[in-house]
């Protein structure tokens, strides 16, 4: 056979399929501490496989959710500090799957980059395996993709689709949620993975490098702050609606705050009265309204500021649903209830954000 004059390879392209090779090495023990029962968690197959007769389920019915991690990854390119954002990947879409009730089965990644590094990126998956892990998830498969030319080097992005079960008519939101149900509110780790776009400019406009300690958090830089991992509500939430009994609703909030995800699992005609007095300000969220002078509702409308999951309760139900979330390590707070809805105002405030530092 003739040689070809230029012998050109894949690699000289910028695709590196050994690096590829190594990483799949690296990260199929991360993966395999993810197995449960339905599924072995082993990788490198054309799919990944999932048992739902293995997982106990008789009559399902599969929920699938697919999200990123949005800007927030190019704080972690500008640190290097990649360890957390696979924990955000997994949050993002399993928190979406147990506000309807179900549980998280099994999960798949996505990985895109411009040139591959098999280390750095294992610390990714890594995050990606302990999310899996603190939810009960397998992590059955994904893909890494090599684009030269489309990333740059170091500069990277990721995606993730999870799929959970929940057995047939036991699924939320409930169709009997009334006024006077009671609004409960879940403490969030931080910023979560929404806003990232705000937050980076308000950074930019404050002249605060993100290795330099947080305004909010002089123990941590405020690049490291930023990227507190976002809060896996998934344990604590199937333990309150199989435990209680009276979890009614759920409502992750992610971007569009209360104001928009809150009336995503109501009825048309009700909405929720929330004392904005009662809201457990986070330290970052009281920053970033300073630094930017963001407006309150422009605030509650772009992030969670300090509560990443709503529950709507039966009333007379408050103090055990509250008892299970607190010995599931939660810190819940009772933000208010449902109320008629007038007009466009689905989500209505009292009082105001305690916003002093």
């Amino acid at each position: 056979m003739t040689e070809r004059k230029n012998g050109l390879t894949y690699a000289d392209s910028g695709v590196d399929i050994d690096a590829g090779n190594r990483l799949v090495d690296l990260i199929k023990p991360m993966v395999r501490a993810t197995a449960r029962a339905g599924a072995d968690a082993e990788i490198g197959g054309f799919g990944g496989l999932f048992d739902l007769k293995a997982a106990g389920f008789k009559d399902p019915v599969l929920v699938a959710a697919t999200d990123g991690v949005g800007t927030k990854v190019k704080i972690a390119i500008e640190t290097g500090l990649h360890d957390g954002i696979g924990i955000d990947l997994v949050a993002m879409s399993v928190n979406d799957l147990v506000v309807q009730g179900a549980e998280p089965l099994f999960f798949l990644d996505y990985f895109a980059c411009g040139k591959l590094d098999p280390e750095a990126t294992a610390a990714i998956v890594a995050g990606v395996a302990e999310g899996c892990r603190e939810s009960g998830c397998a992590l059955i498969g994904g893909e890494t993709a090599e684009m030269p030319g489309l990333y740059k080097d170091g500069d990277y992005d990721l995606a993730g689709f999870a799929v959970g079960a929940a057995e047939r008519g036991t699924l939320l939101p409930r169709p009997d949620i009334a006024i006077g149900d009671a609004v409960i509110g879940l403490a969030s780790s931080g910023v979560h993975s929404n806003g990232f776009s705000l937050v980076r400019k308000i950074v930019e406009q404050s002249c605060v490098s993100f290795d330099a300690p947080a305004p909010f958090s002089p123990v941590m830089t405020l690049g490291g702050a930023l990227l507190t991992p976002t809060k896996l509500y998934v344990k604590s939430c199937l333990r309150a609606i199989r435990e209680t009994g009276a979890i009614k609703g759920l409502a992750h909030i992610t971007g569009g705050g209360f104001t928009d995800n809150i009336p995503r699992v109501l009825p048309k005609h009700l909405g929720v009265g929330i004392d904005l007095a009662r809201l457990p300000v986070l330290p970052v969220f009281k920053w970033l309204a300073e630094a930017g002078g963001i407006a309150e509702l422009e605030l509650l409308r772009t992030f969670n500021c300090g509560i990443g999951m709503i529950a709507i309760v039966k009333a007379d139900a408050v103090d055990r649903v509250m008892e299970v979330f607190t010995e599931s390590g939660e810190t819940a707070t009772l933000l208010g209830e449902v109320i008629h809805a007038t007009g466009e105002h689905r989500v209505v405030y009292n009082g105001h954000l305690d916003l002093s530092q």
